[in-house]
């Protein structure tokens, strides 16, 4: 592998595990993020002429550290800085042997939720620095203005270092908002992930990887939270079924997909993770929206999506977290148990909420062309279809309304 593509695969598996231990002692994201950035550009230059080392992660973190030190030194702050990055550099020089980065990630993201850092910041910081997605691209997934987030960021990143908030696990008191703010982001990254346009972005798929494994250390360390299992379960239903989502480049819907292209492994470990959460009785939203992945899977098993379970199991979502398409998506259960009649009633009732949102088009499309209203479901077709990016989605819409 040459070094370009090296320290590409290092700085997306690795980006977040070396700020975190950077940042952890000096409680400056910003300034380990820029010391990170010279160490990635010095790797360009060095490993072409000397060869990659044998650990990545310590030449980067050692070269970021010296970057650190450097900085401290021109800001004449050094003796305050010292210590904790040696200390910071003595727990890494430990792991070397065993070929591991301590991973700091998870309090980085506690750090990330604290009340001091605006609400609205949270899951943005969480995703640039623990991910290490760029503002721009977290700008587009949050529909804001590059500049407004940037703004964000850069304010999220100046508290944590004024009120020198700590990289740890909160007291008890302040345990379930920050925890909450930690699951919003590890899903928000996971959907980022999952939103593949064209479905051909391997970068895409690595984000909802590095999302199900950030899902997966969470509940390992908190196995007795019964969201944090759920969060993992409902990441593992979706993930189960990416390979049936495209097919030779073609949008599947979910009930035409095949069942064979499914990832039983993944679906039957999401099963047992979501048994275990609901023997916590503490239902939450995650749990519920897992649960409705679980009865979509019953396919597998029972040859069609348990429909009941998936309108009842929407009724409690909507009391939990009520929302627009939470109950767009019951309204297109309704369909599936009452007919297509029962289901446009249904959507007309949420009034103007969601005009702007292409799946209620696409829902309404679908429902006015099983009760045989053509004109109609042409027209809901090009609303659908004007606010759709995806290539391949469009394609499928189009056909869709040809077939009308």
């Amino acid at each position: 592998m040459n070094a370009s593509r090296l320290a590409e695969r290092v700085a997306r598996e690795s980006y977040g595990r070396l700020l975190a231990l950077l940042a952890a002692r000096t409680r400056d994201v910003a300034a380990a993020e820029d010391a990170l950035a010279d160490a990635f550009a010095a790797s360009l230059t060095a490993w072409p002429r000397t060869g990659a080392p044998d650990n990545p992660e310590a030449w980067l973190f050692a070269a970021a550290r010296r970057k650190l030190f450097d900085a401290a030194r021109r800001a004449k702050t050094a003796a305050a800085g010292g210590p904790t990055l040696a200390l910071a550099a003595e727990e890494l020089a430990a792991d070397i042997g065993a070929r591991r980065t301590p991973d700091r990630r998870l309090e980085l993201m506690f750090a990330c939720a604290h009340p001091e850092i605006e609400p609205a910041a949270r899951t943005a910081l969480m995703l640039q620095a623990v991910l290490g997605l760029s503002g721009s691209r977290i700008a587009a997934a949050f529909l804001v203005a590059p500049a407004a987030m940037s703004q964000r960021l850069v304010r999220a990143k100046q508290r944590i270092a004024e009120a020198r908030i700590p990289f740890a696990p909160p007291p008890p008191e302040e345990w379930s908002d920050r925890l909450d703010a930690v699951l919003q982001a590890i899903y928000a990254a996971y959907s980022e992930g999952w939103s593949d346009p064209e479905g051909a972005n391997p970068d895409r798929a690595a984000l909802a990887e590095e999302a199900v494994w950030l899902a997966r250390v969470l509940a390992a360390q908190l196995p007795d939270e019964p969201e944090a299992l759920g969060l993992l379960a409902l990441m593992l239903h979706l993930e189960a079924r990416r390979p049936a989502r495209r097919v030779e480049g073609r949008f599947v819907p979910l009930e035409a997909q095949d069942l064979s292209l499914w990832r039983a492994d993944m679906q039957d470990e999401a099963e047992a993770i979501l048994q275990r959460a609901a023997a916590a009785d503490r239902i939450g939203r995650f749990q519920l929206e897992a649960a409705i992945q679980s009865a979509h899977a019953a396919r597998r098993a029972q040859g069609r999506a348990d429909w009941n379970a998936i309108a009842t199991l929407y009724d409690g979502l909507a009391a939990l977290a009520p929302s627009p398409v939470v109950r767009l998506n019951r309204a297109a259960a309704s369909a599936r148990m009452s007919g297509a009649a029962a289901g446009l009633a249904a959507l007309e009732s949420l009034g103007a909420a969601l005009k702007s949102y292409q799946p209620y088009w696409a829902l309404r499309a679908d429902l006015l062309a099983h009760l045989g209203r053509a004109d109609e479901a042409r027209a809901a077709y090009d609303e659908a279809i004007a606010r759709e990016r995806d290539g391949a989605v469009i394609r499928f819409l189009s056909e869709r309304r040809a077939g009308v």
